[in-house]
């Protein structure tokens, strides 16, 4: 009987202080995110979900969960999510990714999502910055990682290119829209579930609609 496939769902998630104003919605959506996967690992019995969630500020990068089996979460709240001071958004891509990547070297059959939100572009790293990052993000790639850039407040499709990220989604920092994409979301992660289940490449058309491939 074969193995499991192993996922593993990385978030990193802007806890800079202009997040402030969607805090909740921000909560309310990475606890739907948590639903879904759990929803998505019933209804693909062959993968197991694992999810690691990273929050990174000015006042330092923090990490909520790391490598968590989806079935075992619990929702965050108020206190593990408290916007405050800068954005240095490559640091905290640089942390997150080099150890997932150091972890999963003995599991090579993984498969990982890492997804990046934000409302605002980088501007307080201090290790990394967009060279190194867009390396980094090209080298896993490489090695099959799907990588998804959500942002608000920017070129968001400019700034994702400049790291090598082309699955991209814009949204705008009020609740409404954010419940629109974080439905949008949801979608997307049943549709990887099933490429990977097809064999396909998990990193194209990430959050192409289905309105979209019926025209295909």
């Amino acid at each position: 009987m074969n193995e499991n496939v192993k996922v593993f769902n990385l978030i990193i998630l802007d806890e800079s202080g202009s997040m402030q104003s969607i805090k909740r919605a921000t909560i309310n959506g990475f606890n739907e995110v948590v639903q879904t996967i759990k929803g998505v690992e019933k209804q693909f019995p062959e993968q197991e979900h694992f999810i690691s969630l990273v929050s990174f500020n000015g006042l330092g990068i923090k990490e909520i969960l790391f490598n968590e089996p989806v079935k075992h979460l619990k929702e965050i709240d108020e206190k593990k999510y408290q916007p405050d001071s800068s954005t240095p958004l490559y640091d905290a891509m640089g942390f997150s990714i080099i150890k997932l990547k150091r972890t999963l070297d003995s599991i090579p059959e993984s498969k990982v999502l890492v997804t990046i939100l934000t409302d605002g572009e980088e501007n307080a790293s201090k290790e990394y910055n967009g060279n190194s990052i867009k390396k980094l993000v090209a080298e896993m790639k490489q090695k099959g990682w799907a990588f998804t850039y959500i942002g608000a407040n920017h070129d968001v499709e400019k700034f994702a290119m400049s790291i090598s990220i082309t699955n991209t989604m814009t949204f705008s920092a009020n609740e409404a829209d954010m419940s629109a994409m974080f439905a949008k979301e949801k979608s997307a992660r049943v549709r990887y579930s099933q490429k990977i289940r097809n064999k396909e490449n998990t990193d194209k058309d990430f959050y192409k609609d289905d309105d979209d491939e019926k025209l295909i």
